[in-house]
């Protein structure tokens, strides 16, 4: 049996985006970001309540300060005591798995979305996606952007507006564009 063109971006495969399983999944996002962006005079317990219905994980504690954007949320994973501060973009095609205590400071950009380096694959309309994870007790500054498929480990600091490329280990401080781990 075949798989879904969903079951294939879950899956971090080639996919067609236009697919109308995955459309119906995008609408229901957008639904969910109007309801939960009109709630920032909210109470949090009220916010809360409104990301554990659409991401695939809320830890106690969690905040996410509207306005929040994603593409589906249901690939979203927050443990406890995460902080995204106001204006964050989630590209969530596949997961994205972020540590206790970490707190993102706002219009950070996490995408998870890739297209084919292949220009007749891209001119076909194919994407796929790649995982990012960042551990626990992370600092990411301001307008930071995390690219695809990268993982920043446990404790590490990500520096305001930069551009991360490739994985930063756990402890490590990683700045500018593209971001590069600080000597020690």
């Amino acid at each position: 049996m075949s798989m879904s063109e969903k079951q294939k971006m879950l899956a971090g495969e080639a996919y067609r985006p236009g697919d109308g399983e995955i459309h119906a999944d995008q609408s229901a996002a957008k639904a969910w970001m109007v309801r939960y962006n009109a709630a920032l005079g909210e109470s949090a317990s009220a916010r809360r309540v409104l990301l554990a219905a659409q991401l695939g994980a809320v830890g106690e504690g969690a905040v996410i300060r509207p306005p929040f954007h994603c593409d589906y949320g249901y690939n979203i994973h927050l443990g406890k005591d995460v902080f995204l501060n106001f204006n964050c973009v989630i590209l969530d095609v596949v997961s994205v798995t972020i540590g206790e205590g970490t707190q993102i400071g706002p219009a950070v950009q996490i995408y998870t979305a890739d297209h084919p380096r292949d220009p007749a694959e891209r001119r076909a309309g194919l994407e796929f996606g790649r995982p990012i994870s960042i551990g626990r007790n992370v600092w990411i500054g301001g307008g930071a952007i995390i690219l695809p498929g990268v993982s920043i480990g446990d404790d590490a600091v990500i520096g305001a507006g930069s551009v991360v490329t490739r994985d930063v280990p756990a402890g490590a401080t990683a700045v500018g564009n593209p971001a590069r781990v600080l000597p020690v």
